[in-house]
């Protein structure tokens, strides 16, 4: 029996990659996006979801389940980027990330659970960040946002493992996507005491994102994962660099660690 899979966010970028290699494998894939009737040529079929407002996830949800009759593997993968100095971030949009971030993939898991538990089985995959492994300048709420998303995970694992219930994080580091088109910039104010500091920090960012990773690499990565019987409870996947700093943050002193992200981005 083919596997049904739910992916959020599938319209695009490493959503899109997952979906489409898991339809050539054969499973049953659905997507979801905030308008899936804009989005042209999908492999796959898009169910319309906006991870911030409950009633559409559940409404997604249950689309899925009352068409396929099972939900075997949901990918809590919708994400949207932030960046700036958090002095100068907006409440609201620090809001707006956390919502889509944390909050969105914490309904997801609600909406989900209980078919999962009825079926005894099941598998959630949430797609977090290297940058959630460590606090970045200039990306202060990005990183607090995808580190809870870990934390979150690892508690739920346990709290769901004797249902039958297996749950991972998955952690990519820079991909070749629209993410940093689709990332909220704090502006860049004129005379501001970041000015300077914010501007060359964001092109390095920015840069990262150009040169990154082809997102095909997370398909195999996540593909790979689905085939694990029994899952760890991280991954990361990325350039070999950013996956050795997570190494390195465990072994270095805090303030050479500290000192090392600080050289990296011209601080």
């Amino acid at each position: 029996m083919s596997k049904v899979v739910l992916i959020t966010g599938g319209s695009s970028g490493i959503g899109k990659s997952v979906g489409e290699y898991l339809h050539q494998k054969g499973f049953i894939v659905y997507g979801t996006s905030r308008n899936p009737e804009r989005v042209e040529h999908s492999v796959f079929p898009l169910v319309a979801l906006d991870v911030r407002n409950s009633e559409s996830i559940k409404k997604a949800v249950d689309e899925v389940i009352t068409k396929s009759g099972r939900l075997d593997v949901v990918i809590n993968n919708a994400g949207v980027g932030i960046t700036g100095p958090l002095e100068e971030i907006p409440s609201e949009e620090i809001k707006n990330n956390f919502e889509t971030n944390l909050f969105g993939p914490i309904e997801v898991m609600k909406a989900v659970l209980p078919q999962m538990r009825h079926q005894k089985s099941g598998l959630i995959i949430n797609v977090t960040s290297i940058a959630g492994y460590m606090g970045l300048p200039y990306r202060s709420v990005y990183s607090a946002s995808k580190g809870a998303l870990e934390l979150i995970t690892e508690a739920l694992r346990m709290e769901t493992k004797s249902f039958g219930i297996q749950i991972t994080n998955v952690a990519p580091g820079d991909f070749a996507t629209n993410i940093a088109a689709g990332r909220y910039h704090a502006p860049l104010v004129k005379g501001s005491a970041y000015e300077i500091p914010y501007s060359n920090t964001l092109k390095t960012m920015d840069d990262h994102v150009d040169s990154g990773s082809n997102p095909d690499e997370m398909a195999l990565a996540i593909y790979a994962v689905i085939q694990t019987p029994k899952p760890n409870v991280h991954y990361k996947v990325g350039a070999l660099m950013q996956r050795f700093s997570i190494v390195l943050k465990r072994i270095l002193p805090d303030k050479m660690y500290e000192k090392l992200l600080m050289n990296h981005y011209k601080l």
